[in-house]
């Protein structure tokens, strides 16, 4: 095939018969027809082994979470593990996460392919298992009958989008290390659609972003081709993979627990040449490469690095689109066009600015009245004085505003010469009756044993979390704020403080 010749090259003839197409033995991985042809979509295989799947328990006391959404299989699914003689199938490595698809057996059954994962060099298979026939299912994929393996619409679309995005990797990884000596630490070939990044040993200037990024797509303009060249692995001169003190990997080579005997290096013309098991696309062109215009710091326990982040290919696409969606959205929120979407939100920011700085202002002014009023009512008071407010308040300034009320409340005290013992209860709850409500409460007092006493009380009657020190006290609870009830519990936490 005319692919074959110009895309993958076989340097070691022997590795010609390696190839298969009956039931003998499988492909190995670094041979496969995904890895030789990248677009081919379906491939006539036959089956060299089937097995009912164990998948491993999750691991415990630790986190498994990866940066790749890449495709599970779910507890309890029943799956085959099958291995066949070639495949279109790419089998998760080289920071590219697995394809998916579909197998066609003989009788016309189509089966899905939840993944596909690399064990030692070979490529397995996981099929999902109709109705749990497990016994139907090992008979259909006997071994030596024959197949059609193939990327579905969802599954060559995941693809592409993977290539897209691995070949852009290299090509971005080349010219930081080329043009800035930046060597790629690591890469993260993300879930759709989130940008993808590298991470690299310092952060970047907006000039150098800028520059590497016209460098890349002019390489693109010119059409660079990429291909493939693979020989017979030799495992004398194999390398290790470079390791940071930490134990981190950050160079170039084959993953320690690859068998399949293939040394595969893909070239990126006059750019770049790295051993890698992934798909890659034959050439840049259409690739248009953007790097997004910032680097993201990350202070690890031994080392400082910078993750750039980049998008090409479909992703970035579905990138502009739902950018495009988001500005139009907010210039009609703004009633504005989108070129002055900037300038409007800076109006917006700047209005709501002055008109919170002046709500605060008249919070603090009605903070001023309420405890004028409530030291007004202290007078001719000969005991302690006691005294509960609730209010109703929807603002997201609640407990600010309550302390506002008690700091003026003191003042006004201080200024009356009022010597009379005081304790204050100060509440707050949302107009809406609904069990998710936040409901404040705010206790001053001229006596820290007794705010101690009635915080005490609030927790063990109302559920009330919170804490305080000397003579303030604050708490939250969850819940409907009813006068029959709160207000009543409350009223009865006062009565008791002697």
């Amino acid at each position: 095939m005319a692919i074959e010749s110009t895309y993958h090259r076989i340097l070691s003839p022997v590795l010609r018969d390696w190839i298969s197409t009956t039931e003998e033995h499988s492909t190995p991985v670094g041979l496969l027809a995904c890895q030789r042809e990248p677009l081919l979509r379906q491939l006539d295989a036959t089956i060299v082994t089937s097995a009912l799947s164990s998948p491993p328990p999750p691991a415990k006391g630790k986190n498994t979470k990866k940066a790749v959404l890449a495709p599970t299989i779910s507890p309890g699914e029943i799956c085959l593990e099958v291995s066949l003689s070639d495949t279109v199938i790419f089998p998760e490595g080289g920071g590219q996460p697995s394809d998916t698809g579909i197998i066609q057996t003989s009788d016309g059954t189509v089966w899905t392919v939840l993944q596909a994962k690399r064990h030692g060099g070979q490529a397995i298979h996981y099929v999902r298992v109709h109705d749990g026939n497990v016994d139907g299912a090992l008979l259909a994929f006997t071994p030596g009958a024959k197949v059609k393996v193939e990327l579905d619409r969802a599954g060559f679309d995941r693809r592409y989008d993977h290539m897209s995005l691995h070949t852009s990797q290299h090509l971005l990884s080349a010219l930081l290390e080329t043009r800035l000596q930046l060597p790629t630490l690591s890469w993260s070939l993300t879930s759709y659609p989130a940008p993808c990044y590298v991470e690299i040993p310092r952060g970047m200037t907006v000039e150098e972003v800028t520059m590497i990024q016209e460098e890349a797509n002019r390489l693109v303009l010119e059409g660079r081709q990429i291909h493939v060249e693979v020989e017979e692995l030799n495992q004398e001169s194999r390398k290790p993979v470079e390791r940071l003190e930490s134990g981190r990997a950050v160079g170039r080579g084959l993953p320690e627990d690859y068998t399949g005997g293939v040394n595969r290096v893909v070239h990126i013309d006059g750019v770049d040449r790295n051993p890698c098991c992934g798909t890659h696309l034959p050439s840049l062109n259409n690739l248009q490469l953007f790097i997004l215009p910032h680097t993201d710091t990350l202070s690890r326990s031994s080392t400082t690095v910078a993750r750039l982040n980049f998008l090409a290919g479909p992703r970035l696409i579905a990138h502009l689109v739902s950018t495009h969606t988001y500005l139009t959205s907010t210039a009609a929120i703004l009633s504005c066009g989108t070129p002055n979407v900037p300038e409007r939100v800076s109006q917006v920011v700047d209005d709501r600015r002055n008109a919170t700085k002046r709500i605060e202002e008249a919070e603090l002014e009605l903070a001023k009245y309420i405890a004028a009023d409530l030291a007004r009512e202290m007078q001719g008071v000969d005991t302690i004085f006691k005294k509960h407010i609730h209010r109703t308040d929807d603002s997201g300034t609640v407990l600010p505003f309550l302390t506002a009320i008690s700091s003026a409340f003191s003042e006004a005290v201080a200024k009356s010469g009022i010597q009379v013992p005081y304790l204050v209860i100060l509440s707050s709850s949302p107009s809406a009756q609904m069990a998710t409500n936040t409901n404040v409460v705010f206790i001053l007092g001229s006596d820290d044993r007794r705010v101690k006493e009635v915080g005490g009380a609030l927790k063990a009657k109302l559920g009330v979390k919170g804490g305080g020190k000397g003579l303030k006290w604050s708490g939250k609870f969850t819940g409907v704020w009813k006068n029959g009830r709160e207000d009543v519990a409350v009223d009865d936490i006062l009565g008791s403080v002697l």
